[in-house]
């Protein structure tokens, strides 16, 4: 359990900075595409707004367009690639502009060309290029404008970020790791102390009970039929059953409940507590079978195997209802071994399935004369745990419940 507790907080602090690392990755590469593409696309209108104005021809050696974008340095112009392509209303192209790029053929602005009119969009990237879709009076003009270092920045954004995130996530890990003793210690000191007072005020109120019980059966055999005195005996018995209800759970929570696991027979631990409950239920008009695989070999601690079954059918048998049903199965699905006890009832409301397994909880409050303080469904999930299990409850419509339990 102790094991788990650790593990636990370390998926949970893992989980959170994981979250915060992620949601800055995505923030920081979005903002930084969306910055990027921006600037590409001011660059682009400038660039078709001074293509289709009318202007004096460039003086030799200089930059072809005069008003262009002055917030960058007066090298950055010179450094764009671009090309432009005219098409008619039939989109079929009537002029290509490829002035200022030598690396694009004519055959590859075409197929530009179609790809980008398939996609029906008006703008976006298309391989290394930002293209832009102008409707003009005779048709359309795309426009092409090289975004090959804009594009590769972006990519080592991405791949650099991914780099460091994980390293962060690495180290933080090894630290959370480290630390993780440190960060549960005051909760493992409350819960020993929590299990060394259980324990002892276990033994220390057993004397007392016993010495209780032990007299109230010399007075049952001088005072025979005393309701006072049977009161006493059936109060001792409760009493004595929840002191070691709760001194087997204090043991299930420690960090080795069972020393020793060994292999048995699963079938024939659960045939066991089956045919000894099989008279129990007749007895109480309940309709009870069973299904029990053969040859099943479980590793553990067979006896609190079979006290996590007799909790099982033992809660089955109070909350069945009256002519009620009950079913026990045990089979093999692979590598997992289920348990499955199964009853029919007439509940009020739905229990709280996230809950039921809750020390001294109950599903139903109203049933306070039952032999019972809502421990025992918590040995029983500490015993599946304890063996690499878990154990689950499915209510259908208030009218049956199944526990299953899978090893």
């Amino acid at each position: 359990m102790l094991k788990k507790l650790r593990w636990r907080f370390i998926t949970i602090s893992m989980i959170a900075f994981s979250a915060v690392i992620i949601v800055l990755l995505l923030i920081i590469n979005i903002f930084t595409y969306q910055n990027t593409t921006k600037q590409l696309n001011k660059t682009m209108q400038s660039l078709i707004n001074a293509e289709t104005t009318e202007h004096p021809p460039a003086p030799s050696g200089s930059f072809p367009f005069p008003e262009f974008r002055n917030d960058f340095s007066p090298e950055f112009k010179y450094m764009l690639r671009f090309f432009s392509v005219y098409i008619d209303a039939q989109n079929e192209v009537e002029k290509v502009n490829q002035d200022y790029i030598a690396s694009v053929s004519e055959n590859e602005v075409i197929n530009y060309v179609e790809n980008v009119l398939t996609t029906g969009k008006t703008n976006g990237y298309y391989n290394s290029y930002r293209y832009a879709v102008i409707t003009t009076t005779d048709g359309k003009m795309i426009f092409f404008l090289n975004a090959e270092r804009e594009l590769q920045f972006l990519k080592s954004l991405f791949l650099s970020t991914v780099g460091i995130a994980v390293c962060c996530l690495f180290a933080v890990f090894i630290i959370i790791v480290f630390l993780s003793k440190k960060a549960i210690a005051p909760y493992l000191r409350n819960l020993e102390t929590q299990k060394k007072f259980i324990t002892n005020a276990g033994h220390e109120l057993k004397t007392p009970l016993t010495s209780i019980s032990t007299s109230a059966d010399v007075l049952a055999m001088e005072y025979e039929n005393d309701e006072w005195i049977q009161n006493i005996q059936q109060q001792s018995t409760k009493m004595s059953k929840l002191i070691a209800q709760l001194i087997s759970l204090s043991r299930l929570d420690e960090e080795q409940p069972f020393p020793e696991m060994v292999r048995f027979s699963l079938t024939d631990a659960i045939w066991e507590i089956s045919e000894p409950f099989s008279s129990i239920a007749e007895a109480k008009g309940k309709e009870y079978a069973h299904h029990i695989e053969d040859n099943i070999i479980l590793t553990g601690d067979k006896n609190t195997i079979q006290q996590m079954v007799s909790i099982l059918l033992d809660n089955a048998l109070k909350y069945s209802e009256e002519n009620g049903k009950i079913r026990l199965d045990l089979y093999k699905r692979g590598k997992k071994i289920k348990i499955q006890v199964y009853n029919t009832c007439a509940l009020d409301s739905t229990p709280d399935l996230d809950r039921i397994f809750d020390r001294f909880y109950r599903a139903d409050q109203s049933r306070t004369t039952k032999d019972s303080y809502g421990i025992g469904l918590s040995i029983a999930q500490s015993i599946a745990q304890n063996h690499g299990g878990y154990i689950k409850a499915d209510c259908a419509n208030d009218s049956s419940i199944t526990f299953t339990v899978k090893i």
